[in-house]
Order: C-alpha cells, then structure tokens, then sequence
C-alpha cells in the first residue's frame, strides 16, 4: 500500500471508528504525520484521494491536518521568540517570558521588527499589564 493510501486509510480510521476528543485526535495525527512523511508527490496523490471523498469526510480529515499544521507554526513562532530574546538579552527571565504570548499575536514582521530594534524596557513597558 503507497504512504497516501495508507495515511487516507488511517485518518479515515480515526474519524469513522475511533471517535476521539480534538486533543487525542490531534495526538495521533501527528503520530501519522511524523511517521508517514510525504514527498511532493505523494502530497499531489494524497489531495488527490481527499478529493474523491464526500463533502463531510474531506472536511473533517483537511480539519485535521490544518489544525496539526496550525500548532506546528505556533511552536516555530514561540521558539523563533524565544531564541531572539535569548541572543538579544542573553537569557529568558519571567520577565521576558511572560511577553512572549503577546508577542505572538504580533504579525511576523510586527515581532521581528521589535525583537531586533527595541531595548528590554521598551518591550517590556509595551507588553507588560
């Protein structure tokens, strides 16, 4: 069986049969996405098997990836976040950390912008409440 076959056969398990919480479905579609890594072209195969699925199905596995997707920039943005305040302050106090969730409803170039040019006061009489 090719990796998009199975991956389909896998989230459609997940969706029909087991019935989990979003947490534990979450949990598992990473499981599958980490072991069952797709080049370009199994990528085109893989959309290319959602689109013969029903209306309803197709949207609950595309639910699926995008929100496994959606964590997987949050995590690069607070890392991305965090690493800069480390090299601009040289380490992450609670101070510093308890900016960081603000700093991610920043757009990209709204935090780079600030992590490179402003001072640790600025940041922190913009952020802190």
């Amino acid at each position: 069986m090719s990796k998009p076959s199975c991956k389909n056969k896998l989230y459609k398990f997940q969706l029909t049969t087991l019935r989990l919480d979003p947490a534990r479905m979450q949990l598992i579609s990473g499981f599958i996405d980490t072991y069952l890594r797709l080049d370009d072209i199994e990528k085109q195969v893989f959309q290319a098997v959602i689109s013969t699925m029903g209306l309803d199905e197709r949207e609950e596995v595309m639910q699926i990836v995008t929100s496994w997707q959606q964590e997987g920039v949050e995590i690069e943005r607070r890392e991305t976040i965090s690493t800069l305040l480390k090299v601009r302050f040289g380490n992450l106090d609670t101070e510093l950390e308890a900016i960081i969730p603000q700093l991610m409803e920043l757009s990209r170039e709204e935090y780079l912008g600030l992590l490179l040019q402003a001072d640790r006061e600025e940041l922190l009489s913009r952020f802190q409440r």
